[in-house]
């Protein structure tokens, strides 16, 4: 698989991991102020889970590009054989 494909399957599971990581640690304000919304976090630690999403999708990443070199798999296999 070329690099370009490579860097789109980690960008595809970046954003996958991104939304199951975004609901972590959010606390809603108690008492929010007048014109706020009231399902806003107080706090979203965007930045930490910005780092975790990257490390976790890496890992998942690395898991599939072992796989694929390892057992040599490519979308190849599900083609059907023309007569």
């Amino acid at each position: 698989m070329p690099i370009l494909g490579h860097v789109f399957v980690y960008m595809v599971i970046w954003w996958v991991v991104l939304f199951v990581v975004l609901p972590w640690r959010v606390q809603r304000q108690e008492n929010p102020k007048s014109g706020h919304d009231a399902g806003a976090p107080v706090n979203p630690h965007l930045k930490a889970k910005l780092i975790t999403t990257s490390l976790i999708a890496f890992g998942i990443w690395g898991i599939a590009f072992f796989i694929v070199h390892h057992y040599d798999l490519s979308l190849a296999i599900f083609e059907r054989s023309r007569p």
